[in-house]
């Protein structure tokens, strides 16, 4: 569950050291084996993001397909705690960024399909749209982005690795606005990412979300420097004991999820073969 927001968020960004050039041999060049925290896992996600803003740059850089030079600043609008105990009562799930002091982008990692992921989306791209202040003009206002990054395929009928939603008319197509959209990344399709997703790296990204040991996440390093700048962080992040435990209490809310999810689904195939029996002898005994 999303915590309720103030409506004063600062623009300040995490307070993070210098970025400085990796040497040959970066800390996590050493790890070897399974990794032990998903980069999937939405705490670890937001914890590398926040901390290392070149990584945050890079990211958004190619899901909006720019160049990262095209990006002046990206600055995390609502920052949390790093290492606080959290719960899912209390963590804040989605990360409100500022795009060159212009556009607002939404982004999420989103693990578990709950079912809701369209209206929910919508909610948050409508909460960040509506930011003028009394009296200023409606040309104002600034274009929104909603972004989610998602374990699971949002349509599995129309599977697409990544797809964009804008405002259209139905029978002319023609653009209502560009002030509004919507992207979906769908981690489980990466074999269906287009040309220009090559080109501005998303596959690489979708790649380093879904690495399950170092050497994986050691050579997508060696591809691009953003996801080695990633890599280096998380590498850091997970060295942090009140860090790994925010993260493992994210595992053990996923797992218990999961498994709720797994009775249900029992449940009601058990209910529909209780049905179909009770037809089948209505049928035989008309």
């Amino acid at each position: 569950m999303e915590k309720s927001q103030s409506s004063k968020e600062t623009l300040k960004p995490e307070p993070f050291m210098p970025i400085c050039a990796q040497p040959a041999s970066s800390p996590k060049s050493s790890m070897a084996g399974e990794v032990q925290i998903p980069m999937t896992n939405d705490y670890l996600f937001r914890a590398f993001l926040q901390k290392n803003n070149k990584a945050l740059k890079g990211l958004v850089a190619s899901l909006l397909y720019m160049e990262p030079e095209a990006i002046s600043s990206v600055v995390i609008m609502n920052p949390i705690e790093l290492g606080d105990s959290i719960n899912e009562k209390t963590f804040i799930l989605d990360i409100r960024v500022s795009l060159n002091n212009h556009a607002r982008i939404n982004l999420e990692m989103q693990v578990i399909n709950e079912h809701n992921w369209t209206d929910r989306s919508l909610c948050y791209l409508c909460r960040d749209f509506t930011q003028l202040a009394s009296g200023e003009d409606y040309q104002a206002v600034k274009p929104v982005i909603q972004i989610g990054i998602l374990n699971f395929s949002l349509f599995p009928q129309y599977p697409e690795f990544y797809a964009i939603y804008k405002i259209l008319n139905v029978k002319t197509y023609t653009l209502y606005s560009d002030k509004l959209r919507l992207s979906v990344l769908d981690l489980t399709h990466k074999e269906l990412a287009t040309e220009q997703d090559r080109k501005y790296q998303l596959d690489i990204w979708a790649s380093l979300f879904k690495a399950a040991t170092w050497e994986e996440i050691n050579m997508l390093a060696k591809e691009n420097e953003y996801i080695d700048e990633a890599a280096n962080t998380i590498y850091q992040l997970t060295q942090e004991e009140k860090i790994r435990m925010q993260c493992e209490a994210r595992e053990d809310y996923y797992r218990t999820q999961l498994g709720w999810q797994r009775m249900l689904a029992e449940k009601d195939a058990i209910i529909r073969e209780l049905k179909a029996t009770i037809e089948a002898i209505s049928e035989k005994t008309k």
